[in-house]
């Protein structure tokens, strides 16, 4: 389990620059015969301190973290493979406090070494985890060594194929946090769903003993006082009048988490979001979610996002089309992103890259899926922006896929009672004819959304498949009572490549499909929220067409550097009317 809320803790930041060894062949951790080598890279050795050392990262290059190494060198753009990250540590007193080494997120599987001594792995390229470092310094001359690998496996999470860019790499903070020996090791504080005064919440704490107590402090007033047990952990339930958040009213309230020995500081939201038949209720009353999906790829630039800053212009942008949602597709975004949206009032879908065809047979997938699931649902539950969890995107129907979605929804409802769950499915599509015209049919009855809360439909009429006008007579249905978001619809249009109304790739066919879509929408009578496809272009190698894609998803509403088309003006003109 991760230390709830790092930025909020005593800590030193290891962002900066790093040495680099590229080690497509795996020397620095493998023999000439395969086996494990006895002189590997973990050791930072050279050859002036080891004679057989053939390697030495003092006299190495360096890239920035929080980075992808693939757009901090040509030469790595395409690389996937391993390369090991050394840096030296500042020196730590022996103060008898704890401390502990917090990956943001590294892609994608990782192995970390202090000292030459191994501290752990850790598989999935968007989950933060962490080491405790405590015993394992020196007084001096301490150093991190960190192999990273982002390769992709037919048995990971994401699998082997799916249409976003394999940025490698430590992508997001390193921190190494300094805390008490018996610290606040998580804690959650959440509005009962249907109630607008009653909360309930949790504290786990690390190293304390039973009978230690556990104060909640809100806007400066004690609400709640509670010992915690044998295992340190503190249950809370208490009554008090609070102002609820909203995107229009994104009031966050002064948390704090006390012990005799630490405390903690958050800035919390509540709010309830509940589902009834077709609606989506944010405390008690019916919302529609106009919104936008985004990947986690800075706005001016073609590389991966990764702080603060990038989290704010990207969410900056969100407002500035109208949305009061967003999408974080494919997988979990980085830490600042729902701290971004609770202060801006957007309200987010959050995702973990269940994506096209995981390997539904094998146990080891559904593990990491649900680990990867466990480590984000965590981080963000006290997050009042985040109200949906999903748990997959566009995925074969299948008996084996069934049960490994089922067994995801009900992770997420065991950690997180508090919040709706969904997926984005497809749809069937059929024909009819009735008095001699041809009606197209789109049903959303994939056998998942009797476990969901919410129904996602990923579409893209008049793009993959059917023409424009066949959405002009089109006519939507569901039997599940439960409301729907278009979760992503659009076209592709290169930027400054104009034409006519109906040339593919222009940004004047881009036009025409969203008006399109957004006609076609106002008829579906469940439809709840669109997140259409997607605020900016951004990188794929599924995408080589010469002139017009180069590499390039371009179904953005502003490119990869984040300039406008004029489809922009068709979705914000959309979301400025009244829903």
């Amino acid at each position: 389990m991760a230390i709830q809320n790092p930025y909020g803790r005593s800590y030193i930041s290891l962002n900066g620059l790093w040495h680099i060894i590229i080690d497509p062949y795996e020397t620095g951790s493998r023999d000439m015969f395969g086996a494990p080598n006895p002189r590997g890279y973990q050791q930072n050795r050279s050859p002036d301190t080891a004679w057989w050392a053939e390697y030495d990262f003092a006299g190495s290059p360096t890239l920035e973290v929080p980075g992808d190494w693939n757009t901090q060198r040509e030469d790595l753009l395409w690389y996937e493979g391993t390369i090991w990250y050394q840096r030296n540590l500042p020196d730590i007193p022996a103060d008898g406090r704890r401390r502990f080494i917090r990956f943001g997120g590294a892609n994608y599987e990782s192995e970390v070494w202090l000292n030459g001594e191994p501290l752990g792995k850790h598989l999935g390229g968007y989950t933060p985890f962490e080491f405790e470092v405590t015993d394992h310094l020196n007084a001096s001359g301490n150093f991190i060594v960190v192999r990273i690998n982002n390769q992709r496996h037919r048995d990971a999470v994401p699998t082997l194929d799916s249409d976003w860019w394999n940025y490698g790499g430590l992508t997001r903070d390193v921190l190494l946090l300094d805390l008490p020996r018996a610290f606040i090791r998580d804690y959650v504080v959440q509005l009962v769903p249907g109630t607008s005064n009653q909360y309930r919440g949790m504290v786990q704490l690390d190293g304390a003993t039973a009978g230690e107590q556990v104060a909640i402090e809100i806007d400066g007033r004690q609400l709640a006082a509670v010992d915690v047990d044998q295992s340190g952990l503190a249950e809370v339930e208490f009554a008090h009048d609070l102002q609820l958040w909203s995107p229009d009213t994104p009031t966050l309230h002064e948390i704090t988490v006390r012990t005799a020995t630490d405390s903690v500081n958050d800035r919390i939201g509540f709010r309830s979001i509940q589902r009834e038949g077709e609606n989506i209720l944010l405390n008690g009353k019916p919302i529609q979610l106009n919104g936008i999906s985004l990947h986690e790829e800075a706005l001016t630039e073609p590389r991966r996002a990764h702080s603060e800053a990038h989290a704010r212009e990207l969410l900056n942008s969100v407002k500035k089309l109208g949305c009061n949602f967003a999408r974080l597709a494919h997988y979990p975004h980085n830490d600042h992103m729902a701290r971004v949206a609770d202060e801006l009032g957007i309200l987010l879908w959050e995702e973990v890259p269940v994506y096209w065809a995981i390997d539904w047979e094998n146990p080891t997938t559904l593990d990491n899926a649900r680990s990867q699931l466990d480590s984000l649902v965590r981080r963000d539950r006290n997050r009042a922006s985040v109200i949906l969890w999903s748990v997959a995107n566009e995925t074969p129907v299948g008996d084996a896929r069934n049960r490994f979605l089922a067994a995801l929804i009900d992770h997420a409802r065991q950690l997180d009672a508090t919040r709706l769950v969904t997926a984005a499915l497809f749809m069937r599509s059929d024909k009819q004819e009735r008095n001699g015209q041809t009606i197209r049919t789109f049903t959303v009855d994939d056998p998942l959304g009797e476990h969901l809360d919410v129904l996602g439909c990923n579409q893209y009429l008049g793009w993959y498949y059917t023409f424009v006008g066949d959405m002009d007579s089109a006519e939507w249905y569901s039997s599940l009572n439960k409301p729907l978001i278009m979760s992503e619809f659009g076209a592709a249009g290169r930027r400054g490549h104009r034409g006519a109304a109906d040339e593919r790739w222009t940004e004047d066919y881009q036009v025409t499909v969203y008006q399109a879509q957004f006609a076609m929408q106002r008829k579906i009578s469940f439809l709840r929220g669109t997140s259409p496809w997607i605020l900016k272009d951004f990188r794929t190698p599924k995408r080589p067409l010469p002139g017009i894609q180069d590499y390039f998803n371009r179904k953005g509403l502003v490119d990869e550097h984040g300039r406008p088309k004029a489809a922009w003006t068709v979705v914000a003109d959309r979301y400025a009317e009244d829903p």
